[in-house]
């Protein structure tokens, strides 16, 4: 039987299951994601970079982190045509199983002191998986809000996929804390103790295989949209929809990935460079290590943080997460009532600002309690704004694709993205924090420039939020002028 014959009579998806859906699905995904990010700074650079620089391992535990960026476009090609062609429910199963079975077997591998550099490729290569699966994974899920939406609350909707991202950070680096703590720690650190490096780091990756089941419990249940089954009945899909895009909707596809720049570059730095930056030793306490340890320290060479434990810095951290968390949800009535574009262009104005007031935040201060003040405000600010221009972005973005193309258009803007903004981010950060000798001002920059690109790309851009979302065959660049 065909798909059309097959869904035309299907029953809509009630909205409980639409929510449940797109929402459990990238909260998994994320889940898995920030598993990867927290070990990232934790672990990997020991067990599997050990270069013996504190910074080159970090930078190279960052490139793998970032090398799942670039997968992350063919994932987009890949479970976009699959989308666009057959129906989003099967894809949206497909990519989450890639992720869960690639973040399971992270939690398996070996390490250098094992197999030597072998750790590191494989490492590299299940990383690769997950880019891959998340490159599929958010556009189906926002097609899955987004066209089964009442009308008028697409933005609205459109948000509950975007909670996954905060939702996975919690539970990741939540149960990242909790195995810290229960694990033994001989010299009463609270930071890294054997046992968490031997084993412990292993658990979160394990725990994705339960989250996953859960997922496809869920994802099994739905039928596709009136949006998708009118295209099949109307004769609206296409035979190779990265095409059409790529002919017809290039325009889109260019403004859709610098509109998401800045999205992507506070996230990162506000998950992963924040982590580094806040939990790296002081110069004075680096000094006393040292002192301690009878090794050799050149301050010259050293690049400083703000000397954090972390546990007490990623709970400030879950706190900003909240935050994020919070304005998300609230971005998506504002963007119905408002517009998507002139919410975004005072978000991304507020992001200039605040990339140009990093160093009043984050540098350490005299007395460590108003050091620990001023960081949570500018976790809590960060990561506001993070929900405000995050928020919208499921519902912007593909409106600004036919449905027919929609899947593929949305999912390769969003993706793109990931490579200039979150491949690249942690990496520039940490060499832009090295450069100027530990101080943070010049990753603020960085931030002030993504969120110009992202200005400019809203100005040439117009407002989404009333476009026909059930015409298969019109986008936003057959009815506006681009």
């Amino acid at each position: 039987m065909s798909a059309s014959v097959a869904t035309t009579t299907a029953p809509a998806n009630p909205r409980s299951r639409v929510v449940l859906a797109s929402l459990v699905g990238t909260t998994i995904e994320f889940y898995d994601f920030y598993a990867y990010a927290t070990a990232a700074v934790l672990v990997f650079p020991i067990l599997f970079f050990p270069t013996g620089d504190d910074t080159t391992a970090l930078l190279a535990s960052f490139g793998v982190f970032g090398a799942a960026m670039i997968a992350r476009p063919i994932g987009a090609m890949v479970f976009g045509h699959f989308g666009d062609r057959f129906g989003r429910k099967a894809t949206l199963v497909a990519s989450l199983l890639t992720m869960g079975i690639a973040t399971f077997l992270i939690g398996c591998l070996p390490t250098y002191q094992s197999i030597s550099w072998w750790a590191a490729l494989l490492l590299l290569l299940l990383r690769l998986a997950q880019g891959f699966a998340l490159g599929g994974e958010w556009s189906g899920a926002a097609l899955v809000a987004t066209e089964n939406a009442p009308r008028g609350k697409r933005a609205w909707y459109g948000t509950f996929p975007q909670m996954g991202a905060p939702l996975g950070f919690i539970i990741a680096n939540t149960i990242f804390l909790v195995i810290n703590v229960a694990l033994p720690h001989p010299d009463g650190a609270l930071q890294r103790s054997e046992a968490f490096l031997s084993w412990g780091w292993r658990v979160p990756f394990w725990f994705s295989a339960v989250m996953v089941i859960i997922g496809l419990w869920v994802r099994l249940k739905l039928v596709e949209s009136e949006s998708f089954t009118k295209a099949e009945r109307t004769g609206a899909i296409q035979k190779f929809p990265l095409g059409e895009t790529l002919r017809r909707h290039w325009k889109q596809l260019i403004l859709g990935t610098f509109i998401m720049l800045a999205t992507y570059v506070l996230f990162y730095l506000m998950t992963n460079f924040t982590l580094s930056y806040g939990t790296k030793a002081t110069l004075e306490g680096a000094k006393a290590a040292a002192e301690t340890a009878g090794t050799a320290f050149d301050p010259s060479t050293y690049v400083a943080g703000l000397g954090f434990g972390y546990i007490d810095f990623v709970l400030m951290q879950i706190i900003g997460v909240i935050f994020f968390g919070v304005f998300t949800l609230l971005a998506g009535p504002v963007a119905d009532a408002v517009g998507r574009r002139k919410l975004l262009l005072w978000v991304t104005g507020g992001i200039i600002v605040f990339g140009l007031v990093f160093t009043v935040f984050l540098l350490p201060q005299a007395d460590p309690k108003f050091t620990g003040a001023l960081v949570q405000a500018f976790l809590i600010f960060g990561f506001a704004l993070m929900g405000a221009t995050f928020g919208p972005m499921g519902a912007l973005l593909p409106e600004l694709f036919p449905t027919n193309v929609r899947y593929t258009g949305s999912a390769v803007a969003y993706n793109v993205s990931s490579i200039l903004g979150a491949a690249l981010a942690p990496i520039i950060a940490v060499a832009l924090w090295a450069a100027a000798g530990g101080s943070p001002w010049l990753v603020g920059v960085y931030l002030s420039g993504a969120g110009v690109l992202t200005l400019i790309a809203l100005l040439l851009s117009r407002e989404t939020k009333d476009v026909d979302y059930d015409d298969a065959s019109l986008g936003l660049g057959e009815t506006a002028s681009l």
